[in-house]
């Protein structure tokens, strides 16, 4: 394989996938970044050490991967596609580099082996699941590629377009930092809309599981219909939050006398932050019991 140092990025990564009769398939998430500098750019965001123990999805031929494994102690490097894994694992071992941990399966069903640090261009239809499942384990920082709309999305104000269930349930687990935008022209093949590469730091002080647990049926119940008063909203997706009757569910919340809780149920899902949605789950979760 020829070393990126004599040739550009792009034309390294379109030798190797044509010397392997690789065609990739764009549905499946296969945008493989062919800007140098961007690829540094991410890299250097990670701030990585020789301490630090790296994963990253979606692997493609190493075009991150390489140039972690320089830098970290490790990389745990997971990649689905077989032949892509296959041509990966020739180049590390043409490279010479043995710090690279290789797991040929699909990220969202393999357990993740320990690691601080997460560097990654993402597929992007995963793009939600693996951020969330992301945030099961513990870590320092991740540096996220995401298709701009989604990154957009997921540190969205409350009353804007962005604002949705991603951004509500985002809130209490990570801050999230955008870092820069990256354009499509920058991957082979050429995605449809710019991407943007985010930085998320676990938050310390999370919300109790089982707070959170009934939080994120009520957001996703709400967001259902976001422009929705949100006595409304939680009527027409009450079989989110439990198997409750239409017209028990009506009759109780009809009966609620606190005022606060009232006010809350006459606004419209979109105008509510993080908080007060939680508030609501808390306050409002006993009545959904059959």
């Amino acid at each position: 394989m020829t070393s990126e140092n004599s040739q550009s990025l792009s034309k390294v990564t379109k030798d190797i996938l044509n010397q392997n009769g690789i065609k990739l398939n764009k549905s499946l998430g296969q945008n493989y970044l062919i800007d140098k500098n961007k690829r540094d750019q991410i890299i250097n965001f990670g701030n990585i050490t020789k301490d630090d123990v790296v994963l990253e999805i979606g692997t493609g031929i190493g075009t991150l991967t390489i140039e972690l494994a320089k830098k970290a102690q490790k990389v745990i490097a997971i990649e689905q596609d077989t032949k892509i894994c296959e041509i990966l694992a020739k180049r590390l071992k043409d490279e010479k580099i043995d710090n690279v941990e290789l797991i040929n399966d699909d990220a969202l069903k393999v357990d993740f082996p320990p690691f601080n640090k997460i560097i990654s261009n993402l597929p992007y239809q995963i793009s939600s699941p693996i951020t969330f499942k992301f945030l099961d384990y513990d870590f320092d920082l991740a540096v996220l590629m995401y298709q701009k709309e989604f990154a957009d999305r997921m540190n969205g104000e409350v009353g804007s377009k962005n604002y949705s269930r991603l951004s509500a349930m985002l809130y209490f687990k990570c801050d999230i930092e955008k870092l820069t935008d990256v354009s499509c022209e920058s991957f082979i093949p050429k995605p449809q809309i710019d991407s943007t590469v985010v930085k998320l730091t676990p938050k310390e002080n999370k919300i109790p599981d089982d707070e959170f647990k009934t939080y994120s049926k009520f957001t996703k119940a709400l967001f259902q219909h976001r422009n929705k008063k949100i006595r409304n909203a939680l009527i027409d997706s009450r079989h989110i939050i439990s198997n409750i009757d239409k017209k028990v569910l009506k009759k109780r919340l009809n009966g609620i006398e606190d005022d606060e809780i009232n006010d809350y149920l006459s606004k419209r899902v979109i105008v509510l932050t993080p908080e007060e949605i939680l508030e609501v789950s808390k306050r409002l979760n006993p009545i959904f019991s059959e």
